[in-house]
């Protein structure tokens, strides 16, 4: 059976830029999403994190609020649960990229804080982008590309167009103004060219094997061009 590789964030929280350590983890519905459509197509999904710390959901995505109500709250938790691979992820250290058919980041605050700046998970991307399979990430999930440095001090995604969790969104679920910095603004600057959509509506961008969605309604249209990539 073909496996595709979910990269987490191994934190529990977020550092603001008051010091404040915010409660996170990954997204719920961004995981869960697409780990039901790759699985419905066969692939068997493998999880890794840095280090092999058990990823934590962020509580605030189990919400109703998140979900559309109380029933889509429970069907995500629901699905979270029975995502028994969340409890034996492997090391980021000891992926090897041959063993998969494509790489797919989910987001969360999480990413902000360790894959923003994991030198591993930096050139895993970078692997991935140069071995032309598959590479998804959605929503707050690009802040692991500013890792992806290359040995003359370039990010390897400079120049790709990528969608992500943008200042508007930010700005609108009220930690714009807490945060230390932009998910749209620090890509930017790395020379990534980022697609702003409307607030909250999915967006999927795809250049070349780079597969981006902007926010987690993004995750699931995301993982179907993902499974229309791989044929």
């Amino acid at each position: 059976m073909p496996k595709i590789l979910f990269v987490l964030t191994g934190t529990d929280f977020w550092t603001l830029a008051d010091g404040t350590k915010h409660p996170t983890g990954f997204w719920a519905e961004e995981a869960a999403a697409p780990y039901e459509a790759f699985t419905a197509a066969g692939y068997e999904v493998v999880v890794a994190t840095p280090g092999g710390v058990v990823p934590t959901v962020d509580k605030s995505s189990l919400a109703p609020e998140f979900n559309g109500g109380q029933e889509g709250a429970d069907k995500v938790a629901a699905a979270v649960d029975s995502l028994t691979e969340l409890r034996h992820p492997l090391r980021l250290e000891d992926v090897d990229l041959a063993d998969y058919a494509a790489v797919f980041y989910p987001g969360g605050h999480g990413p902000m804080e360790d894959l923003a700046v994991d030198a591993v998970s930096g050139r895993l991307l970078i692997d991935a982008l140069d071995s032309g399979k598959p590479l998804a990430v959605v929503c707050h999930g690009p802040a692991a590309l500013l890792a992806a440095t290359k040995d003359d001090g370039t990010n390897a995604f400079a120049g790709y167009k990528v969608a992500a969790f943008t200042n508007d969104e930010e700005t609108q679920s009220g930690f714009a103004d807490k945060a230390k910095w932009l998910l749209e603004t620090r890509l930017v600057e790395a020379g990534i060219d980022v697609q702003v959509g409307e607030p909250w509506v999915p967006k999927v961008v795809v250049d070349r094997n780079l597969i981006t969605g902007q926010n987690p309604a993004s995750a699931a249209p995301l993982a179907d061009r993902v499974l229309k990539e791989l044929g």
